[in-house]
């Protein structure tokens, strides 16, 4: 190939490749997952299931949040969230609680919500007030399945994989930290903390779902642009 000829399809090559670039940005993929990711271990605390919408062409109408079987909780209260129903179950204890004085020998084991709908490029949050959080534990894992209006169900059950690795529908797990810990962590905060971060972040980027398509579809007209104008450029030099 000649100088010449490699000034000529310069152009043809930068147009593909702004349109390759901005073919493959688009959103990260998010999951249901529980907000704020620590809570301190012994105490009472507020918590909500972030579920945002993964499809394109369904939205999801219903979400059923299994509790930690294995850490019952005495208490569990729901905020109601506008357009869905709530339905709250409860199951026997092996071992009552003790809770204030008094002996607890049923807990919340399931809740439901639905009738609602969380349309494509949204996400919304389900709050609870829960306590009293386990002494005895690091984490609370709450199973979840969330529904589409096309009957899919998509199962967030999955535990954490060896080494720390993510799975591909992992639980909503709330990690159990020492009263006190997140006030006085220090530069070598644990996992737990560094997550709550990485939550955050991820927020950003769920409601801007939406904008990030757009992005896509713009990258597409961009790319075709980039292409017509360097076989144009090449067809001048030509003549």
């Amino acid at each position: 190939m000649n100088a010449k000829t490699a000034r000529r399809r310069l152009p043809l090559v930068a147009g593909l490749a702004a349109g390759g670039v901005l073919l493959l940005a688009g959103p990260a993929a998010a999951h249901v997952s529980v907000q704020p990711g620590t809570a301190e271990k012994g105490g009472y605390s507020t918590i909500a299931f972030k579920v945002p919408n993964e499809k394109n062409d369904a939205s999801t109408v219903k979400l059923e949040v299994t509790l930690d079987p294995k850490h019952p909780l005495s208490s569990v209260t729901v905020q109601p969230v506008p357009g869905w129903e709530v339905k709250v179950e409860k199951s026997k204890l092996d071992k009552p609680l003790q809770s204030h004085g008094k002996t607890i020998d049923e807990a919340v084991s399931k809740i439901i919500w639905s009738g609602g709908k969380i349309e494509p490029g949204q996400f919304q949050q389900f709050p609870l007030s829960v306590g009293q959080l386990p002494t005895d534990a690091d984490e609370m894992v709450f199973k979840a399945l969330q529904t589409y209006s096309d009957d899919d169900v998509v199962r967030w059950i999955d535990a954490s994989k060896p080494g720390g690795a993510e799975a591909e529908h992992p639980a909503p797990t709330l990690k159990l930290i020492a009263k006190g810990a997140a006030k006085n962590a220090g530069p070598a905060d644990d996992k737990a903390a560094k997550s709550d971060k990485t939550e955050a972040a991820a927020d950003k980027g769920d409601s801007s779902d939406t904008t990030a398509r757009a992005l896509g579809i713009a990258g597409i007209v961009v790319g075709i642009a980039g292409v017509a104008f360097g076989v144009l450029a090449v067809r001048r030099r030509s003549a």
